[in-house]
C-alpha cells in the first residue's frame, strides 16, 4: 500500500524526504496480528459507507494522551465519509504512528491485522477539491496517485501549504491537544516508511519487533455529535480477490 508517493515525487525530494517508499521484497509468510476492533465489517469495505454529519469530532487516545480532531464535511465529503465509517467500526484502535517527521507530517492507517490491510488496499476513494490548506494541525488522506485515496492519513506539523496543488486535501483540523501530538515518538524519522509493504503483511508484530518505541492509537471514537448513530451492520458481500497494489 504505496500511500504519498506519485503526486510528489522528485519535485519535494529537494526538501524532504521522500514522501512514501514502500518497500516491494517479499515477506515472510506473517502470523495474524490481533486487532481491537473485531467488527466484521472492516473485512468489507464496500459496505461502510454511512454518511458523516456535517461537522464531527473524534478523540484520539495514545500512548502520550489524547488528541481531539474536528472534522467539517464540506472541506472534503468523500474523504469526512470515509473517515467516518472507519473510527466508527474501530479501524484506528490499536495502531502504531509509523512515520513520526518532526517539522512535517505524522502519518497512520496501516492496522495491525493483515487481513483488514489486505481489505482496505484497493478500496480507493475519488478526490475532493482542495479547500483548505495544508496548515499545521490539519488532517490529510495520504495518496499514492489520482482517487487512490484509501486509509492512510497524516497530520500536518508545519505549514505545507506546498502540498495544496499537489492534490492534497483537508478534511479536519486537531482543535485540541497538538503538545501530546508533538511528543510522539520520531526517532525512526521516515525509517518505517519503507517498509509499508512488510507492514501491511505483518501488522503491528512487524512494528513492534523492528521499531519497538512508536507510540500508537489506542483508541479513536467519534465524541460528538453524541447523537451520532453507530453505522448500520454491515452485510457480508460475495467473495472477492483484492488486487495487489502496484
Amino acid at each position: 500500500m504505496r500511500r504519498f508517493r506519485s503526486l510528489l515525487g522528485l519535485c519535494l525530494l529537494a526538501l524532504f524526504v521522500p514522501l512514501a517508499l514502500a518497500a516491494q521484497g517479499d515477506s515472510a509468510a506473517p502470523k495474524p496480528a490481533a486487532h481491537s476492533a473485531s467488527d466484521a465489517g472492516l473485512l468489507h469495505p464496500s459496505t461502510l459507507t454511512a454518511r458523516a454529519p456535517d461537522v464531527y469530532e473524534v478523540t484520539f487516545t495514545t500512548t502520550k494522551g489524547d488528541f481531539v480532531v474536528q472534522v467539517t464535511r464540506a472541506w472534503s465529503p468523500a474523504g469526512a465519509d470515509r473517515f467516518y465509517n472507519l473510527v466508527k467500526h474501530g479501524y484506528y484502535n490499536d495502531m502504531r504512528l509509523f512515520r513520526v517527521v518532526s517539522g512535517f507530517v505524522i502519518q497512520f492507517g496501516l492496522t495491525g491485522n493483515p487481513a483488514i490491510n489486505k481489505a482496505w488496499q484497493d478500496a480507493n476513494i475519488k478526490d475532493d477539491p482542495v479547500t483548505q490548506s495544508n496548515k499545521a494541525g490539519y488532517l490529510t488522506f495520504a495518496t499514492a496517485g489520482k482517487d487512490t485515496r484509501t486509509t492512510q492519513v497524516f497530520i500536518n506539523l508545519g505549514d505545507n501549504s506546498r502540498l495544496d496543488t499537489m492534490g492534497f486535501t483537508p478534511f479536519a483540523q486537531v482543535i485540541s491537544g497538538m503538545d501530546v501530538i508533538q511528543q510522539f515518538y520520531s526517532g525512526y524519522a521516515d525509517s518505517p516508511t519503507g517498509h509499508q509493504d512488510e507492514i501491511t503483511k505483518q501488522g503491528n508484530a512487524y512494528l513492534d519487533k523492528n521499531f519497538p518505541k512508536l507510540d500508537s492509537i489506542k483508541t479513536a471514537k467519534v465524541t460528538s455529535p453524541a447523537s451520532a448513530a453507530p453505522a448500520a451492520a454491515a452485510k457480508k458481500p460475495a467473495a472477492s480477490q483484492p488486487k495487489p497494489q502496484n
